[in-house]
């Protein structure tokens, strides 16, 4: 198996039990999370040696978060110890028409105050195949957006796959700074994910015939923002999920996979969702590792919903699937019976 290093912030998350609002909420849940945490968290669950990096504070809360790292067989060794906190998020469920909600309390972490020393990169990638980001990671500011930047230039020099998603969090920055600053980090990447609104959201591009509030897509429409990724910035892969959202607790998912001048659709399911925090995180978990394993496009699409479909299921951010699992459900076993 492969050896993947994933960058970003790690967060302690805070939710309400059940399906409580926060107003109603005496006591909160606490798990910690973040985009390429999560990711790395899948791939260690595959078999792959997941490394991640981050800059987490010196104190007990820190250290928590390391240990649940380390719990799912993460790597931790190159996460620098330093700076005044960890992030805090809360997320509210949602349940049929009410929408979950997410609250932030994340300023002046550890990681967003973190500086272009702190990392070695060339020692960081040492043994590495594949480098994994999100555009939540630049867009923490300070320093980050060159820390990004040096990393991706220094996995590329040493020859390692670099993927990226896109994922907009319109809470951290504008489009305006999301498209210059992604844009000089796309020249890097070799695999872009993104969902139905991130490409309009960072780069302008929209898919035609698709509306994300009433679940109509396009086929044709994303085929078109997969093409214009792609030629923008030479990448060999473009993978974009296709969330119809019936409502909070229901939805269609599917994905589509854009490599050399075609496209690869995936089956679609309808998920009856316990959490969708991290949904698309274990697509890109799930994408990486097929990739990885030398899957072919169709195969690799598949594999990657599954693995999503299947996180929808779970409380909390990370996807705690085997792949055996994943197989299962993407060569059709969907029944849910129960295994004896």
């Amino acid at each position: 198996m492969a050896r993947v290093v994933c960058f970003g912030e790690v967060m302690l998350r805070l939710n309400p039990q059940g399906y409580l609002r926060f107003v109603q909420a005496d006591k909160f849940e606490a798990s910690y999370a973040g985009g390429e945490a999560n990711v790395a968290v899948s791939l260690a669950n595959y078999g792959h040696e997941a490394s991640f990096v981050s800059k987490f504070p010196a104190n007990e809360i820190g250290q928590s978060g390391i240990n649940e790292l380390r719990r799912y067989g993460v790597d931790t060794k190159d996460i620098v110890i330093g700076g005044p906190r960890l992030g805090i998020y809360f997320v509210e469920k949602g349940a049929s028409q009410r929408p979950s909600k997410v609250i932030y309390d994340r300023a002046g972490s550890s990681i967003a105050l973190a500086r272009k020393e702190d990392f070695d990169w060339d020692k960081i990638f040492e043994g590495a195949q594949w480098l994994h980001f999100t555009g939540i990671t630049p867009a923490l500011g300070g320093e980050n957006p060159e820390i990004c930047l040096e990393a991706c230039k220094a996995a590329k020099a040493k020859g390692l796959k670099v993927s990226c998603d896109l994922n907009y969090r319109k809470k951290l920055w504008t489009n305006e700074k999301a498209g210059e600053v992604m844009a000089k980090l796309m020249e890097y990447v070799d695999v872009c994910i993104a969902n139905e609104e991130d490409a309009a959201d960072v780069f302008g591009i929209h898919a035609e015939g698709t509306d994300i509030n009433t679940g109509k897509i396009s086929k044709e429409g994303y085929i078109s923002v997969a093409k214009k990724l792609q030629e923008k910035f030479g990448l060999e892969y473009v993978a974009i999920t296709l969330r119809g959202s019936l409502s909070a607790t229901d939805n269609k998912w599917a994905a589509m996979l854009y490599h050399e001048d075609k496209a690869y659709f995936s089956k679609e399911y309808l998920v009856h969702i316990v959490d969708r925090v991290g949904g698309g995180d274990s697509f890109g978990g799930g994408l990486i590792h097929s990739l990885l394993k030398g899957k072919e496009s169709q195969e690799a699409i598949e594999f990657a919903v599954a693995a999503s479909c299947l996180k929808h299921s779970i409380e909390h951010d990370f996807n705690l699937v085997a792949e055996a699992e994943v197989e299962s459900l993407a060569k059709g076993n969907a029944s849910g019976r129960v295994q004896r």
